[in-house]
């Protein structure tokens, strides 16, 4: 996954600790006198403990400073505190306990190793109130157990209290409110980051209804946006990002690749129309990791039919270049989908040719950070799968672009552009006469004093097999 997009995800507060939506504009209001602090979280705490009617007041002051770290550390030193707040938590006082929850999610959002084992007595709880009707105390149950999942004894504790089927319940009676949806997918997120997941935590996951409720919030809301489906997509990406190829077939299954493939159509039918809205490439990055992951575990045979519309090859050119200036590496991984896609395909070979993307493509060879590299493989995979395209290749200015390309320095280059051109070479004499026509007999002569064994090994074939024979033809017609 390209770094600055997890980057991105973590400055969105997509992934690591969350604090519910415009809650940062309370910070403002909170005492950040250290040397007072620890006194009025004591003070806070008795006032609680004695209070009768303004305990709703007095929790909302404490949700308030347990937003500093060092609060949090005072807190849970004092004795009983937190069954005392899970006490309320599970109290008969509606406001109360929303306030207590509040409490939660900031010592859930703790830096401090120490404080998240200090919430275990409270995830049972949590955990039941995930199948209550109200949105916003749901909202508040799934972020404060999505932040204390990383902690590996609570996790621990979550999945034997049952987490995944309490998702699955949640996000199946809730799946029309997206603002839950979004946080079960963050919780879910969570826990499918964890190190270990794939053993643990994936086959539950793929056992359960989660992978059909996280496809079916794919489509982006016009009124909610991007969020729920951005979360549902990260979801997806973890599940296909295992070594089982058994898991990716489930999900194949399920019509996940033919989910996430469309979805990208939209998406790449949008940004070429300029329709880039702000985020959208936090919903590409995992879309693209889904679906390349999920071709290399889908049979050959059925590949076309998984995938379903062609036109996904069109919608990932244009992400491509969309995305080549401001995001390279979203732009490289669009490129490896093409690769995956085109590697075993005629169908999707052919659509590239068809839809008149080749020259694009091309167009891209001198490009560095790896997407020259899948680029040329790409266009590699048509010469291999779609000879008859050879030379339909050759029109569309490819032979002076490998010839750019045999100069580079990238050894990986030089030897996939000769490969290419051996391709070529041979699928036709005029590409052949055309290449010496260029000069192509001085450049390969050339390559055969490369410091590379196995480029002048390649260099050498191709001059003495396949186009010395035409360079006598080529002066004669140059001289004629």
């Amino acid at each position: 996954m390209p770094l600055e997009l997890r980057q991105a995800r973590r400055d969105r507060q997509l992934v690591s600790r969350r604090l519910l939506p415009g809650e940062d504009e309370d910070q403002a209001d909170v005492a950040m006198d250290t040397k007072t602090l620890e006194e009025d979280v004591i003070k806070l705490f008795h006032k609680l403990l004695h209070s009768g009617s303004q305990k709703e007041v007095h929790l909302k002051s404490m949700s308030k400073v347990l937003q500093n770290p060092s609060a949090q550390l005072t807190f849970i030193k004092q004795e009983n505190s937190m069954h005392f707040l899970v006490g309320l938590l599970t109290g008969s006082n509606a406001a109360c306990r929303l306030q207590a929850a509040r409490c939660l999610l900031e010592l859930s959002h703790s830096p401090h190793a120490s404080v998240a084992p200090a919430c275990v007595p409270s995830t049972p709880y949590l955990l039941t109130y995930l199948s209550g009707q109200s949105t916003k105390f749901t909202v508040l149950c799934l972020y404060t157990l999505g932040n204390l999942c990383p902690a590996d004894v609570v996790r621990d504790k979550l999945v034997a209290q049952g987490i995944i089927p309490a998702l699955a319940n949640c996000v199946e009676n809730q799946r029309h409110n997206l603002a839950v949806v979004e946080a079960a997918g963050f919780t879910l997120s969570q826990l499918l980051q964890t190190k270990d997941a794939e053993k643990k935590l994936i086959p539950m996951v793929l056992a359960s209804s989660l992978p059909s409720h996280l496809l079916s919030v794919l489509t982006p809301d016009p009124e909610f946006g991007l969020a729920a489906a951005i979360e549902c997509a990260w979801c997806l990406h973890y599940l296909t990002c295992t070594e089982s190829v058994e898991n990716n077939k489930a999900l194949l299954s399920r019509g996940a690749l033919l989910a996430c493939g469309s979805l990208l159509v939209s998406l790449g039918g949008a940004v070429a129309e300029g329709n880039q809205e702000d985020g959208m490439e936090l919903l590409i990055c995992p879309l693209l990791r889904c679906v390349g992951n999920l071709l290399s575990s889908c049979p050959v045979e059925t590949l076309s039919s998984h995938v379903g519309d062609v036109r996904v090859v069109v919608a990932l050119v244009a992400l491509l270049q969309a995305y080549l200036q401001t995001q390279p590496a979203l732009a490289r991984e669009c490129t490896w989908v093409l690769n995956n896609l085109t590697a075993h395909s005629t169908t999707f070979c052919s659509a590239l040719v068809t839809f008149n993307l080749v020259p694009g493509l091309i167009q891209l060879l001198p490009f560095s950070q790896g997407i020259n590299t899948m680029v040329l493989r790409v266009l590699a995979n048509i010469a291999y799968k779609e000879r008859q395209s050879c030379v339909q290749l050759a029109h569309l200015g490819l032979l002076p672009a490998l010839w750019a390309t045999l100069k580079m320095a990238d050894r990986e280059m030089v030897t996939l552009g000769m490969d290419v051109l051996f391709m070529l070479v041979v699928s036709d004499t005029k590409v052949a006469e055309e290449f010496v026509r260029q000069g192509g007999i001085s450049l390969l002569e050339a390559l055969q004093y490369n410091s590379e064994e196995e480029i002048r090994q390649r260099a050498a074939h191709l001059l003495e097999r396949h186009l010395l024979p035409f360079s006598t033809d080529v002066l004669d017609s140059t001289f004629s």
